[in-house]
């Protein structure tokens, strides 16, 4: 992992069947880019979420 990198949940649509992905980029633009470069031009990119950490640790 990238110095600055975040997870970010890509939501993706290919042969009309829905994905969601973890990608680990420093954007929500290169997590996109890291999509197409991957999988190709014919994935239907729906969202890209950051992926946000629970912090269950209530008071301490």
């Amino acid at each position: 992992m990238r110095c600055g990198a975040k997870c970010f949940l890509v939501e993706v649509e290919a042969d009309g069947i829905k994905q969601t992905m973890p990608i680990s980029a420093r954007t929500s633009a290169e997590a996109r880019k890291t999509i197409r470069l991957e999988y190709g031009a014919e994935w239907n990119i729906l969202s890209v979420k950051e992926e946000k950490k629970s912090s269950n640790q209530a008071g301490s």
